[in-house]
């Protein structure tokens, strides 16, 4: 099972690697003026997000692969069950990413980079609250 966590581990870090840099374009896309940038920024939202989609169906499945094997302990403790909420919050939030990723693409943003900048730092509040859930385990 150790094995299954360093996967896990590399998987879901690959994924928020992507889950701060995508929005972190949105931010560029929005203040881009240029439609050679604009379509520049929607070639690479695109492939970046594609390039980290598998890695958040990986993350998913690593993690209840180790759910699975532990839940004789972790199907009753509070701190699992607002772990796995948070990550349904984050896979939503990824989904909408990709959403994003149409309305750029199709040039019908019409959001500032102001709110992109905002939207960017939902993934740090899902990353800390998970962090905090695995490691300081509250409410065990």
């Amino acid at each position: 099972m150790e094995w299954v966590k360093v996967f896990h581990i590399m998987m879901f870090t690959s994924w928020f690697a992507g889950l701060f840099y995508l929005p972190r374009l949105f931010v560029n896309h929005a203040m881009a003026e240029s439609g050679a940038v604009q379509q520049q920024l929607a070639v690479m939202e695109r492939k970046l997000y594609r390039f980290v989609t598998p890695m958040m169906w990986l993350t998913v499945l690593s993690g209840a692969v180790m759910a699975y094997d532990m839940w004789a302990y972790f199907g009753h403790v509070l701190w699992f069950w607002l772990k796995v909420g948070v990550v349904v919050l984050l896979v939503a939030y990824h989904f909408y990413c990709g959403h994003l990723v149409q309305v750029f693409a199709h040039s019908q943003n019409a959001r500032s980079h102001v709110f992109y900048r905002f939207f960017n730092e939902i993934p740090v509040f899902g990353l800390v609250a998970v962090v905090i859930f695995v490691i300081v385990r509250p409410f065990l």
